[in-house]
């Protein structure tokens, strides 16, 4: 349920795309965003502050792009969000000595100081590769073949998520006592 959740407003956008173009892909993916977290505010009664974040871009830059009739600015929005990301989570490291990730998640996951790092160090470079990627796309290519690389290129989030649940695995701390 909650994969569909998280899908779902890129599925619309790109469905909408394809039969009534960009602005109309642009409201939906408003509307779809402003739904998600609507949901997943009911599950979960909070928002976390990737959550929101990511609300205020897609609408702040939808706005612009309906505003303006300018697609450049949703294109950008992924480029604008990834790299906020890295540099937040950099500073954060090396800059004040936190580690957000440790933060937001070590109460779901116990796992030493060095992994920790390591998941922080890595997610930085993830967003940093996905700011770029998205940057050289909207440069590169007609914004036909942009929506398309939103739709497949969630390939690249799934095997990042993969590639992590296989190298935290062997560091989880057991909590149970052994025999």
């Amino acid at each position: 349920m909650k994969l569909l959740i998280d899908f779902f407003p890129i599925l619309l956008f790109f469905g909408a795309y394809k039969f009534y173009g960009i602005y109309a892909a642009t409201g939906v993916l408003m509307a779809a965003t402003v739904l998600q977290m609507g949901l997943i505010y009911a599950i979960d009664r909070r928002l976390q502050t990737m959550h929101k974040v990511t609300l205020v871009l897609i609408l702040l830059f939808g706005t612009l792009t309906l505003l303006l009739q300018d697609d450049r600015f949703i294109k950008w929005k992924p480029t604008v969000l990834y790299g906020a990301m890295a540099l937040a989570l950099a500073v954060a490291l090396w800059g004040f000595r936190k580690n957000f990730l440790q933060i937001l998640l070590g109460g779901q996951l116990a796992l030493p100081e060095p992994v920790w790092r390591r998941l922080n160090v890595a997610w930085v470079a993830y967003c940093l590769f996905m700011s770029a990627i998205n940057a050289y796309v909207v440069v590169s290519f007609s914004t036909e073949a942009w929506v398309d690389f939103k739709l497949w290129g969630y390939i690249f989030p799934v095997a990042f998520l993969i590639g992590q649940g296989v190298y935290i695995a062997p560091h989880l701390q057991n909590d149970e006592p052994s025999s």
